[in-house]
């Protein structure tokens, strides 16, 4: 049988909270219900993972989104049964398989995919009937493969780099009617062109009438104190989500530091 080791951060993170920071913890998390701090790529390799999970032991990030086929995969849904960590499917279109569980069938549909998702951007917004089955297939795989190790289906549903909006995606049917869906960002006017923001916005019309969604969704990256502040107000009054990625060590870091702590416990 093989053995699940959580990290020294992590183990040393649990040791630390006082009886104090434990409730604050506590309230924090009710305050805040608004305010979804999502880590992507969980499972991606052994150092994304643990990182993952030292933010949530200090209660930095809230949820995280769970790869697939992936080098810590297994690891990584042992470890979620155990720390209790809220988990999504973060779907994989466009990343190689690295992971011992997926088949050379399975592989070899997802270079299909990968390869014309990665050839141009355009073509995330286009629909391919060529790969419907290949799409289809890689889909179902991942979703099927979540449900093994994690016990349970996914009742929430985003995608490594974006890639659950391609279009191939979204008219695939797969899509469980209801579930917890990611949006496209959020951005304000002007920061894009009027057509890429009608386009999304169209997008995110589509998604909130089929699906559940967020308010609204931002990136921690590029780190800006005063952006970031902004975030945590708007989710005072709307569902607001936060993706942030504690593999990448400047976001890491910033995750674990007091200014972060501070900005999402204060009332």
């Amino acid at each position: 049988m093989m053995h699940y080791t959580l990290s020294t951060s992590y183990r040393k993170a649990l040791q630390k909270k006082s009886e104090r920071q434990k409730i604050g913890y506590q309230q924090n998390y009710h305050q805040n219900k608004m305010l979804i701090i999502n880590a992507d790529d969980y499972g991606l390799n052994t150092e994304t993972t643990d990182n993952i999970l030292s933010c949530f032991a200090r209660k930095r990030i809230y949820s995280a989104s769970a790869m697939t086929f992936m080098s810590d995969s297994e690891r990584a849904a042992n470890l979620a049964h155990e720390t209790k960590i809220p988990v999504g499917l973060h779907l994989n279109f466009n990343e190689p398989f690295t992971g011992p569980t997926a088949s050379s069938r399975l592989r070899e549909h997802h270079q299909k995919v990968t390869t014309y998702l990665n050839a141009r951007k355009w073509n995330q917004i286009l629909y391919n009937p060529f790969l419907c089955n290949a799409f289809d297939f890689v889909f179902q795989a991942q979703w099927d493969e979540f449900t093994r190790i994690y016990h349970k289906e996914p009742q929430r549903l985003d995608g490594h780099r974006h890639m659950h909006l391609c279009m191939n995606v979204l008219l695939s049917g797969k899509i469980p009617k209801g579930i917890k869906i990611r949006r496209n960002f959020t951005f304000s006017r002007g920061e894009k062109k009027f057509m890429n923001r009608l386009y999304r916005h169209l997008i995110d019309w589509w998604l909130s009438s089929n699906f559940s969604c967020t308010d609204s969704f931002f990136s921690m990256e590029p780190i800006d104190l005063a952006k970031l502040q902004k975030f945590v107000f708007l989710s005072k009054t709307s569902e607001v989500e936060v993706m942030v990625h504690p593999g990448r060590e400047k976001e890491y870091l910033f995750l674990l530091s007091p200014v972060w702590e501070h900005l999402i416990r204060k009332e």
